[in-house]
């Protein structure tokens, strides 16, 4: 089938097992991670403007990152968490951008309380925060404006990034659940998980939670589970496992004057007609 109907985001946050994301920037890696086993993609701005070879700094507008996220659901059968850094904006652009992912397709998407334009988390950066306000007005306008109950607005906090401490992501939270968050994301560069865990102790599950572990990879997933996380997102190392690949493949094929040693570790292209369903579009013609 060259189209299916994916069930919203919703419906696996509520069904009460860990929802586990994978990060990618393109409708392959996108069909990659759902053959995997994932069961939700985050089309993450980080790869988005990487692909591009562009800083994760609101370069990109609005409009292309929803091209990446529709294209990417459009070859799935599973959903597209949109990653939409601080909303694009102020409030009406928070409104535009709801209506335009809703309309799209995409049933969940992520806020971050930063300041617009941004800059990526792990950037030697000030990453200074909005006021708690003015973003938990940015949440009711995203909610006001949705056009099913379906639709899933995630609110991020960079509190622990901007170095405030946990007693300030809480409080942060809080208002943003108030405001009407379905989720909140809490989010930590340290190495060690602990931060998150004390946020976790402190949240006492107002409202699901979701983590991103890229500084702390040894957060097995039962162990983030039973620590009441409902959606971890694996949200970059499919784009830093690609640069390594296409690394070393290309220097192998330049330094050794053919692909020959390549050849026994490498898809073969029918993998390629296999991922674009290149059999089912030429029954078309059949």
């Amino acid at each position: 089938m060259l189209r299916t109907q994916s069930p919203s985001f919703r419906s696996l946050v509520e069904r009460g097992s860990i929802v586990r994301v994978a990060g990618a920037h393109d409708a392959i890696g996108a069909v990659l991670a759902q053959n995997a086993g994932f069961d939700a993609v985050w089309a993450s701005s980080l790869e988005a403007s990487a692909a591009r070879c562009l800083p994760d700094a609101s370069v990109l507008t609005m409009t292309e990152y929803l091209e990446s996220a529709a294209n990417m659901q459009k070859a799935l059968h599973i959903p597209v968490v949109a990653d939409c850094d601080t909303g694009y904006g102020g409030n009406l652009n928070v409104a535009h951008m709801v209506l335009e992912y809703e309309a799209a397709g995409i049933t969940a998407v992520a806020m971050e309380d930063k300041l617009f334009p941004k800059m990526n988390s792990f950037a030697a950066h000030d990453h200074t925060l909005l006021d708690t306000e003015a973003f938990a007005s940015k949440i009711r306008t995203a909610k006001s404006v949705q056009s099913t109950g379906e639709f899933f607005v995630i609110a991020r906090t960079e509190a622990l990034i901007s170095g405030l401490g946990v007693d300030e992501a809480l409080r942060r939270c809080h208002a943003y659940a108030d405001a009407g968050a379905d989720a909140v994301l809490i989010h930590s560069k340290l190495k060690s998980r602990e931060q998150i865990e004390e946020f976790l102790r402190g949240w006492e599950n107002r409202r699901p939670v979701v983590v991103v572990p890229t500084t702390y990879p040894d957060w097995h997933v039962d162990e983030v589970e039973r620590a009441g996380v409902s959606t971890v997102i694996y949200a970059n190392q499919g784009l830093r496992a690609t640069i390594t690949s296409l690394r070393d493949a290309y220097r192998t094929i330049y330094e050794t004057g053919s692909s020959v040693e390549l050849e026994d570790t490498i898809a073969p292209v029918s993998d390629i007609f296999e991922l674009q369903q290149l059999a089912a579009w030429q029954k078309l013609e059949a």
